[in-house]
């Protein structure tokens, strides 16, 4: 705690510059618990970048945190030789601060900065920084998290997020910034003028929109529909992009969510603005009061997400997001079979969490399925892969269950703009034939098997938090459950380890993925669980699969997984 009390010291010595942040801890003064919670950690910097609640202090983002990273990520890459890096923000509370801030401090060091002058989706930093050949990329986002929190995101040369050696080495160099005196940065409008820093050119957009618009398969269907539907940016991003490619695809009953229209940090009417939750559909399902639309779209802040919403029969229903990465692996193979465009070797990426209905409609496409783990970076890595090989022609699409598409290649991360339009084309082509996207999952279901695909997040709030996550997760790898409810563990990963141990054989093999924070267990008829902590946010997650001889069933095998994992967690 003396470590804590003389960093609260030198922050309040050091802050008196921003009076704002100066204030916060001044108002803290005495108060123990509420010093070590600021204090207690650095944020931590690794392969998402940095994220956590916005306030003063070494685990807070603000303009000192921020600052030491981006000078730590400049002596980086001038260590390896300098360059250039695209910056883009979204609509949360600093991040427009935290992106000029950024800019300021690599433009002082030397490295040429492309400065999106808007508030732009997460994807379009992804792609302009492979367009202009940039070293780097910088996205100001804390994605789908409450308003509280903000983040700073990296990317490679190649588009997506920066890998864990680059990451370690980055971090290496922010370490070693005094994050008071360590840091230089330059006038802006001086950097402005010197061409230091430069805004992106429309031409990235528009080509960006472009891209966009030759996903779909059926754009004569589009012209033709009379498709419905309510769209809502969440006070994010996707407001333009998202209706602008709709627009210029044909659509024309699209109508917006006006309180989540305009950029908001705040997030007024969806404090938790993350489309996995139904929370957030609530002033659109107020609007189909009026108008009974086919569809409800929902794009998070940085617009790298989308949830939806069916109209079925008199009411509405939210798919999963891997219910909707089931349909529209399923509608791009089937269709572009039945167009003669498919490729000879298709293939499909998903997080290794995401459901396994997956599975089984890759085999009857013979499309090759990839499963990596979470983080869409490794979604990335295959695509480069692929081209490196000469078959990026290959890659179909990528996915993971918590709401992140990308299909084509014109991003290296997970993009909802493009994803957003073949979600309504497929909505427009199902109409056309007299089903919706739920009858349709209906049908796989009863093609493939019943799959429940749960997910259930346990908080850890803190330093107690973080010390209780770290020993739940090492109190199972080193006693693993012999059962889970009823179940008996067949299998048991360690993807620490790289193990993955047979229990009724008592062999062991390796695990092909990286080494990664991962346990996860196999039980009878094909149910599973994977427990990991999250990269972003302070809690476990438990990712179940229950398999039935109906939905219904499914459901059951999986709750009941559920409530062993709950006492298996201790909560």
């Amino acid at each position: 705690m003396n470590n804590v009390k003389e960093l609260y010291e030198l922050w309040l010595r050091g802050t008196e510059c921003e009076p704002e942040l100066h204030a916060e801890l001044e108002s803290v003064a005495g108060n123990d618990e509420e010093i070590l919670d600021r204090f207690y950690r650095n944020l931590e910097f690794g392969t998402a970048g940095l994220r956590g609640v916005l306030g003063a202090g070494t685990n807070r983002m603000n303009v000192f945190t921020v600052g030491q990273a981006t000078q730590g990520l400049a002596d980086y890459l001038n260590s390896k030789g300098g360059g250039s890096v695209v910056i883009g923000c979204d609509s949360r509370i600093k991040s427009d601060v935290f992106a000029k801030l950024s800019a300021q401090i690599l433009a002082a060091n030397g490295i040429k900065v492309y400065l999106y002058a808007q508030i732009e989706p997460t994807p379009f930093v992804s792609y302009a920084v492979m367009r202009l050949k940039c070293e780097s990329g910088i996205v100001i986002t804390a994605s789908h998290n409450p308003s509280k929190y903000n983040g700073y995101k990296c990317y490679d040369p190649r588009g997506y997020q920066m890998t864990e050696e680059a990451a370690a080495e980055t971090y290496a160099y922010i370490q070693k910034t005094d994050i008071f005196t360590g840091i230089k940065s330059a006038d802006f409008d001086t950097a402005l003028a010197e061409e230091m820093i430069e805004y992106v050119p429309d031409e990235i957009l528009e080509e960006y929109y472009s891209l966009c618009l030759e996903r779909p398969l059926h754009p004569e269907i589009v012209k033709d529909s009379d498709v419905k539907i309510i769209y809502s940016p969440l006070n994010g991003t996707g407001n333009i992009p998202v209706r602008t490619v709709l627009e210029r695809a044909g659509y024309k009953n699209v109508r917006v969510v006006k309180e989540q229209e305009l950029p908001d940090g705040n997030f007024p009417t969806c404090p938790y603005p993350n489309p996995e939750i139904k929370q957030v559909f609530e002033c659109a399902l107020e609007m189909t009061k009026e108008l009974k639309a086919d569809l409800l779209l929902a794009t998070d802040p940085d617009c790298d997400r989308v949830g939806t919403a069916v109209l079925t029969g008199d009411e509405y229903k939210l798919l999963s997001g891997n219910d909707i990465g089931a349909l529209l692996v399923n509608y791009i193979l089937s269709q572009r079979k039945a167009l003669g465009t498919l490729p000879d070797n298709p293939v499909i990426v998903k997080s290794f969490v995401s459901t396994k209905l997956v599975d089984r409609i890759c085999e009857k496409y013979n499309a090759k399925l990839i499963d990596v783990l979470t983080g869409f970076k490794y979604i990335g890595e295959v695509i480069c892969s692929l081209d490196a090989q000469g078959k990026i022609d290959d890659f179909i699409m990528g996915f993971e269950e918590s709401y992140g598409y990308l299909i084509g290649t014109h991003a290296r991360d997970k993009d909802a703009v493009a994803a957003s339009l073949m979600i309504c084309e497929m909505t427009a082509y199902y109409k056309s034939i007299g089903k919706t996207l739920y009858d349709v999952l209906q049908e796989l279901y009863s093609e493939f098997g019943y799959y429940s695909n749960t997910l259930l997040n346990f908080v850890f709030e803190g330093a107690d938090g973080m010390a209780a996550m770290a020993r739940i997760m090492s109190d199972n790898a080193a006693n693993p459950p012999e059962f889970i409810g009823d179940y008996k563990v067949l299998k048991r990963y360690d993807y620490n380890t790289g193990i993955c141990h047979d229990c009724v054989s008592g062999e062991d093999s390796q695990i092909t993925l990286p080494r990664s924070n991962v346990l996860a267990y196999e039980l009878p008829e094909g149910n599973f669980v994977i427990m990991r902590p999250s990269g972003t946010e302070p809690k476990i997650k438990i990712y179940i699969t229950g398999v039935g001889e109906s939905l219904e069933k499914a459901e059951n095998v999986s709750g009941i997984i559920g409530e062993a994992m709950k006492k298996l967690l201790g909560k």
